[in-house]
């Protein structure tokens, strides 16, 4: 009954019941990247082409690989799976978004964490209202 529930309110955890049914009913599997996102397109009168992906465990947009992502903003109209698609050298592989979490970045002076800012070394000149 919970996993209903979920299914039926929630889309973050997974795909919601309307998009069950709309991918069942209309979406065409275009491909599945490493981290084992599913990827699906419909043509939709008179809308057009729609794209969309369903996310393996939680949703996280940054957890689209580079090609995938020019892919679903329709950068381009060929899947990486057709295109024979290989990441350039500076693209980093994914790691998922810690904001608001335990692993998040804090810089030092962070009131989130024990370390003192660094003083200033110089090159910054504090700005007075009388000046």
């Amino acid at each position: 009954m919970k996993q209903f529930f979920l299914r039926f309110f929630t889309w973050w955890q997974d795909q919601t019941f309307g998009t069950m049914l709309f991918t069942a009913r209309k979406g065409q599997r275009v491909g599945e990247d490493q981290l084992g996102n599913v990827y699906y397109r419909a043509d939709v009168p008179p809308l057009g082409e729609r794209r969309w992906v369903i996310y393996n465990g939680e949703a996280d947009a940054s957890a689209i690989p580079p090609g995938w992502h020019g892919w679903m903003h329709k950068k381009t109209d060929v899947p990486p799976t057709e295109d024979d698609y290989v990441a350039k050298e500076w693209e980093l592989p994914h790691k998922p978004n810690r904001t608001g979490m335990p692993g998040a970045y804090r810089p030092d002076g962070s009131i989130l964490t024990p370390t003192k800012r660094p003083a200033a070394t110089g090159d910054y000149e504090a700005w007075s209202p009388g000046d």
